[in-house]
Formats: structure tokens, C-alpha cells, sequence
């Protein structure tokens, strides 16, 4: 994926780029694709080999590289920007995985309509037919369709400042056509009398007050579930994550909207009713794996309309150089039958992150209320009008 990038790699990446050159005796770990920032695919056979020299009982899932705490170390910027969607996309294929060629297929019609939507305009030549981007918008919308709200349909933005990846997730060798690891790429059926999922833009004709509106608007948490848990990438951009490890706690900063989340290592969940953003994260270490457990996740952060009960089991797991493979599992008995969950691979973000710079006075939600009450005085006015004229 694309993300925001530089040049730039962290001290563990190149300790890591080195020690595997030695214990392979030269293997290219250039054409690994280091340069590419946030490309989420898996890595190939040459650094996986890499990987197995460190150690023969874990070349795929368990990277040894361990830090001054002893802990596998998932330190670092990384990324999970990418095209393949949350849930499989039926309009496109029924099937789990794609081969090779179809991924690269996908990806070129996804990649050559972005640049198309994005082609910058003559500013001697007349006015740009709108229908140019609008069939190119409508290319990407068929790949990724949640790609309507993140790109044009948001009202200020078009598709030249969004970042929604632009490659198939590769996992374990495997080209993904959904996040979601269900046999049919879509979340289970919910039992009767389950609160509803709201989907995405549920709030925008609720104008009541600045406390309807968005988390995500309000600059409380960010755009979808890029927080989490689940942590899940989103359609717009900022897809990008520093995980910072202690003897005591793993902290897992989210550029999207500058979130910090606490992992608190080997404790156990607070039991005084509150509610934490994010939740109540509680890991340990389980060999080359960080698994954290979740409970307490408060209403605001509902996924798909479950959090009283909800409990979100996460595993981190450094299979590479250059990967960290990110499993998650949700459970909630007053909601599914059964737990059920998801996969996918972060990548390295080549870079920083820098401040997110998003708070509740933005100029949008005043504007968005102030709108709002404009309405409602014209609509109060002209029943007034009419009643007038009627009497």
C-alpha cells in the first residue's frame, strides 16, 4: 500500500535486513519489496527461507528476533492499508483465494482507475466532464464498494486524497479476497433479537446535537475500526501504527486519530464497570505470539452492533522481517452462535508517524449543527407561512 512514507527505515528493520543477509549468506532481501511502504503482502519464499534459518520450527509463524526484554519483537512503524475488503465482495468472485494472476489482474484495474480518477486537470483547458471520474469512481466502487463513502461520496473529498491501498492481501502465500477468514467472507448469521449493526453513515441525518454525530467526526476515535478491536484498516488513509513494547505493557499507537492504545501485559480486567475507548486490553506472551484479550468495550465502539458482552481475542505474530501477521477472533453468545474472526499482515511504514491534528472544534461539526438549525428555522418559517395563508 501506499500510505505515508519516506525513505527512511527503523534501526530494528535494518538490524533485521542484516542479520538475515548473514544467515543466508547474501540472499536478496532487496527484492523482498522494502522500499514499497505498507505493501501488504507476504513475504517471499527468500525472506521466509530467512526466516527459517533463524529458526527451523517456526518459518512461517514465528519470527526469533527477540528484544532486551526477551519478548518477540514487534516493534516498528507498520501499515495494513489494502484493496481487499473486510467482507468478500460476491459481485467479484466466491471464492476464498485468487490465484496470482488474478490478484495482479484486480490490482491493475484498481490501480489504473485510481490514477484515472486522480488525472489532475488543465487549468487553461475548459471544465473536466464529470462523468470522467464518476466512470472511474465507479470502476473502484466495484472492487471495493465501502470505497463509495471513503472516496467522492464524503461531500470535500475525491479519490486524490484517499489511500486505500492498491494490492491484494497476501497471506501465507495466499492471495485474500476478504479479511474476514468465514467460509463465505461474510460475518455470521446474528441470532434473533440481536442489536442491529449500523453501518457506515448511519448518523449523517441525525443533527440533534454534536453528541449523534461520528466518533470519527467528533476526533474522539478514528474512521471505522483503525483503533479497534478488531484493528481493520479503512477506506480513506492514515492506515498506520507504532507499536512501542515495555516489560508491562505493549503500546500500539494509531496515526487515525492519534489514538494510543494500552496493552497492559499479565493483569487482569477491571471489573469496576467502566468502559474504556478502545476497550480493556489485557496480553500476555504465548511463544512468538502477543495475544491480547478485550473485554469492557463500550457502546460507542460497538462492532457490528455487539459490545455489552462482546470479548475480541487478538494474536500478533512476527513471521518476517517485514511482516507481522494479525489474527482476530470476536465472541459474543447474546449475538452469534459460535466465535468467528479474521487475518491479514501488516507491512512496514518506511517513515514516521506524525500528529494527526483532529479535535471536536473543527470548523465541519458547527457548520454540520449550524446547517442543521438553518433548516429548521427555514422549515418552522414556511409551516408558519402556510398556516397563515390557510387561515
Amino acid at each position: 500500500m501506499i500510505g505515508a512514507t519516506t525513505d527512511l527505515e527503523t534501526p530494528l528493520e535494518t538490524l533485521a535486513m542484516r542479520t538475515a543477509l548473514i544467515l543466508v549468506l547474501g540472499t536478496a532481501l532487496a527484492t523482498t519489496g522494502l522500499a514499497t511502504a505498507g505493501l501488504a503482502r507476504a513475504a517471499p519464499a527468500n525472506t521466509l527461507k530467512a526466516a527459517a534459518a533463524l529458526d527451523p520450527t517456526l518459518p512461517r509463524r514465528g519470527w526469533a528476533l527477540r528484544n532486551a526484554f526477551g519478548q518477540p519483537d514487534l516493534s516498528g512503524y507498520w501499515s495494513n492499508a489494502t484493496m481487499t475488503p473486510l467482507t468478500r465482495n460476491p459481485r467479484l468472485t466466491d471464492k476464498s483465494v485468487l490465484s496470482a494472476a488474478e490478484a495482479r489482474s484486480l490490482e491493475k484495474v484498481f490501480g489504473d482507475a485510481l490514477a484515472e480518477a486522480d488525472r489532475p486537470t488543465d487549468p487553461d483547458a475548459p471544465t473536466r466532464p464529470a462523468t470522467d471520474s464518476k466512470a472511474a469512481e465507479a470502476k473502484l466502487i466495484a472492487i471495493r464498494p465501502d470505497f463509495a463513502a471513503a472516496g467522492g461520496d464524503v461531500g470535500g473529498y475525491n479519490t486524490f486524497w484517499i489511500d486505500p491501498g492498491t494490492h491484494i492481501m497476501e497471506v501465507n502465500g495466499e492471495f485474500r479476497t476478504s479479511i474476514l477468514t468465514t467460509p463465505n467472507g461474510q460475518p455470521p448469521k446474528r441470532k434473533a433479537g440481536a442489536p442491529a449493526a449500523r453501518g457506515y453513515g448511519d448518523y449523517r441525518d441525525i443533527y440533534d446535537s454534536y453528541e449523534t454525530r461520528a466518533l470519527g467526526e467528533r476526533c474522539i476515535m478514528g474512521f471505522g475500526s483503525n483503533a479497534g478491536p478488531p484493528m481493520l484498516a479503512n477506506g480513506y488513509y492514515n492506515n498506520n501504527y507504532q507499536i512501542v513494547q515495555t516489560a508491562d505493557a505493549v503500546v500500539i499507537q494509531v496515526e487515525m486519530i492519534h489514538d494510543s492504545r494500552i496493552v497492559r501485559l499479565k493483569g487482569q480486567h477491571r471489573s469496576d464497570g467502566v468502559r474504556p475507548w478502545m476497550g480493556d486490553s489485557i496480553g500476555h506472551y504465548d511463544g512468538a505470539t502477543l495475544v491480547v484479550e478485550t473485554t469492557n468495550i463500550p457502546q460507542g465502539q460497538a462492532f457490528m452492533g455487539s459490545w455489552k458482552n462482546l470479548k475480541v481475542t487478538e494474536r500478533f505474530t512476527r513471521v518476517s522481517p517485514t511482516r507481522i501477521n494479525y489474527q482476530f477472533q470476536v465472541e459474543d453468545p447474546d449475538t452469534w452462535d459460535a466465535p468467528w474472526g479474521g487475518e491479514y499482515d501488516f507491512a512496514p511504514m518506511h517513515g514516521i508517524i506524525y500528529e494527526y491534528a483532529c479535535h471536536e472544534g473543527n470548523y465541519a461539526l458547527p457548520g454540520i449543527l449550524g446547517g442543521a438549525r438553518a433548516k429548521e428555522r427555514d422549515a418552522a418559517a414556511a409551516a408558519g407561512a402556510a398556516k397563515v395563508g390557510g387561515s
